[in-house]
């Protein structure tokens, strides 16, 4: 028996959990098959999945055929769970991608397209709702050529003489053997399929149960067991917790075998765990048998594991790179009546489970802010607060969630020394291109700084949300390389690098923001302020061009926490951008065009359907300027028009200024993000402005102008 496991993908509506309860039903796995509407799907286990008649957590289920047993995972379909999907990319043999025959290729089918893609996932078609008024095979075949890839190929009858050609000219092998021999082996076939070289289609109706025979029977003639190393390894494709509250870990076996009451092991520095994998699951729907071990090939949910996370690669795995998908909104909770801290334990769970459910506490503002992918994830959110912890909670007004990054690189030092502690870090802050996220690295020798000391401001640069100067946004895009350090044999704590490394991020901010230190190392501050010791608000985003101002003033000036530069510096503030397809009308052309310049937006020259009746728009525009435009398109052109987003990353905000003004974020008033050192004299610690640490710190500048870790070594 051969071991596959596929997952079922699509856009929302596509027909895929009718489509999962029809391959189920036809090879005897349930007496009758569920239908979404009707809330008895086999595999949309959730309450609220049954009540919403929506996919929201992938669930797997076990077929049998003939000669191969399929571990089948049904997918979310709406875009606001689509993290949950690209996790579950990273475990599949194969997908299984439906399209609706009705509805075509949508915004968010070519979203799962790019991930099977950059994934390298073999895809097999299958063109749904062939029953329904208006389906054309040849029609949605030609835009699966056009739009995803030219070796989408009619399975329905591979035998046919046409067909057979179109298979050979996807490879030269092929095309070789179709030469000598007429046609095309089935080996030969099931090779390209795996390369990704071809892309077999069936088509048919789930619901009334047309073409799934011949699709089960192509499936599991033209698919191939992957080899799997007998060393053992496993990637976590998703977090949950059972009715008793019990956490499991859902993994897929990658080589060797898994045996309950083995020790695994993961992180790294400060953050490596070792734990034992207490029980063994194997689920299908919501039923599950419990055993000893699963061999390569297997999906499983693991009990005991506690730190483990979404995306973790064990034994020989490598963890995975960040999500092409991320949150876009964020959301402030209100309480109520319920205790603040209850909720944020409930959230902190839910978001162990959802890696793009990022749950942020600001002490300041006394606050639990929420960033997430919309409002549907939003409900659901809310939903299982009440469900499962008995939580009644509200949500004020989505805003945008802006991140912030810097231009050029910039040393920042911290330097934490009140009574009987010490600590002092450098650290060196460079930009990485856009969609890298964080980065951390340390470039100190040991003969400078002790290896546990190192370890443990890497694990500070991982441990919390590091925060930029322009509006307090999360930093992204940044590579955080501890340069150099120093501790003291008797006074340092761990508590002190932990000050230290975060007063040295966010002092580099403040310097970035306000331009970079001399040829010397030194800040100089008559360069960049000005005044009469009174409070000031320097609104110029020409920092240098300000002047110089007399000593005193400086002095003055360096004992105001108000004192702050409104410029953006080097620092750069990023807001998402959506990538969209646009159809309307050909005489409602103008007023999108138009739309989208007012938006920001940009797009390709205008191009026309197959049959010249609409004009489609391809391009990228602000999330902040877009969110809302669909219910304009569905209004101006009187429901004929659609138009469909997806994710295309942070970009440089194009309203800058007036968001930093809105924001109105003094980043020297934010104490639980500052910018200042401390230092220690006559037995007493006291303060040090930011702008003034390089006068007191008590090591050099490391950084000697090289641009990466990899070139200083």
């Amino acid at each position: 028996m051969k071991r596959i496991v596929t997952g079922i993908l699509a856009h929302v509506d596509a027909g895929k959990t009718t489509l999962s309860e029809a391959l189920l039903y036809k090879t005897g796995q349930l007496r009758k098959p569920g239908r979404v509407d009707h809330g008895d799907a086999f595999l949309d286990t959730n309450t609220m999945e049954r009540a919403r008649g929506i996919t929201i957590f992938t669930e797997p289920a076990i077929i049998h055929t003939n000669d191969t047993t399929i571990t089948l995972l049904d997918t979310p379909g709406h875009v606001d769970f689509s993290a949950e999907t690209e996790r579950t990319i990273r475990a599949l043999d194969y997908a299984v991608f439906v399209i609706s025959a009705t509805d075509g290729i949508q915004g968010h089918t070519e979203t799962l397209w790019r991930l099977l893609t950059r994934y390298n996932v073999p895809t097999i078609l299958f063109v749904n709702k062939m029953d329904a008024p208006g389906a054309n095979a040849t029609t949605i075949l030609n835009q699966l050529q056009h739009r995803f890839h030219d070796a989408c190929i009619d399975f329905t009858n591979p035998a046919l003489a046409d067909t057979m050609e179109s298979i050979a000219m996807q490879s030269e092998q092929a095309m070789d053997e179709y030469l000598d021999t007429g046609t095309v082996n089935t080996a030969t076939i099931r090779n390209m399929i795996e390369r990704r070289e071809l892309f077999p289609c069936f088509f048919g109706s789930a619901l009334k149960m047309e073409g799934i025979d011949e699709f089960i029977h192509g499936f599991a003639t033209y698919t191939q067991e992957p080899q799997y190393a007998d060393e053992f390894g496993a990637r976590i494709y998703k977090i949950s917790h059972d009715a008793q509250g019990n956490r499991l870990t859902w993994l897929k076996v990658t080589g060797g075998e898994l045996h309950a009451k083995t020790m695994l092991n993961g992180g790294s520095g400060e953050l490596a765990w070792n734990e034992k994998a207490d029980q063994i699951r194997v689920y299908s729907g919501a039923k599950y048998s419990t055993v000893g071990s699963v061999p390569a090939g297997t999906v499983c949910a693991v009990t005991g594991l506690t730190r483990t996370f979404p995306g973790e690669g064990l034994g020989f795995e490598q963890s995975a790179e960040n999500p092409i998908l991320q949150p876009v909104l964020t959301y402030t909770l209100l309480p109520g009546g319920n205790d603040t801290h209850k909720c944020l334990l409930a959230l902190r769970e839910l978001e162990d489970e959802d890696p793009l459910l990022h749950v942020v506490w600001h002490a300041r503002l006394q606050e639990i802010h929420l960033q997430l992918m919309g409002a549907v994830q939003l409900e659901i959110i809310q939903q299982m607060m009440h469900d499962r912890f008995g939580l009644d909670v509200e949500f004020g007004p989505g805003a945008i969630l802006y991140k912030e990054t810097i231009t050029e690189p910039v040393e920042g030092v911290g330097h934490y020394e009140p009574l009987r502690h010490y600590a002092e870090a450098h650290v060196l802050l460079e930009p990485l291109p856009a969609g890298s996220g964080m980065q951390y690295a340390t470039d100190c020798s040991e003969d400078i700084l002790d290896r546990n000391w190192q370890r443990l401001i890497l694990s500070h640069f991982q441990e919390r949300e590091h925060l930029g100067v322009l509006t307090g946004s999360p930093i992204t895009d940044i590579r955080l390389t501890l340069l150099t350090g120093r501790a003291h044999l008797k006074h340092t704590e761990g508590g002190d690098f932990r000050q230290a490394t975060y007063r040295a991020i966010r002092q580099g901010l403040m310097e970035a923001r306000a331009g970079v230190p001399d040829e010397t190392g030194a800040f100089d501050v008559a360069q960049r302020f000005a005044g009469d010791g009174d409070d000031h608000d320097i609104e110029t985003a020409d920092i240098d061009s300000i002047g110089s101002a007399d000593a005193d003033s400086i002095d003055n000036i360096g004992e105001t926490p108000q004192c702050r530069i409104q410029g953006m510096g080097n620092c750069r503030l990023l807001e998402p951008w959506y990538r969209f397809r646009l159809e309307v009308p050909q005489d409602m052309l103008g007023r999108a065009m138009s739309d989208i310049q007012r938006m920001s937006g940009e797009f390709d020259p205008p191009q026309n359907d197959a049959d010249g009746e609409y004009a489609v728009l391809n391009g990228t525009a602000p999330v902040s300027e877009m969110r809302d435009y669909a219910m304009d398109v569905n209004a101006y052109t009187h429901g004929r028009g659609h138009l469909g987003c997806t994710f295309a990353g942070y970009r440089p905000c194009h309203d800058a200024e007036t968001i930093i003004k809105q924001a109105n974020y003094n980043p020297e008033s934010d104490l639980d993000h500052t910018t200042d050192s401390v230092l220690c004299a006559h037995g007493a610690g006291y303060p040090v402005k930011w702008y003034k640490v390089p006068e007191f710190m008590h090591l050099d500048y490391a950084w000697d102008g090289m641009s990466s870790p990899d070139q200083r070594s």
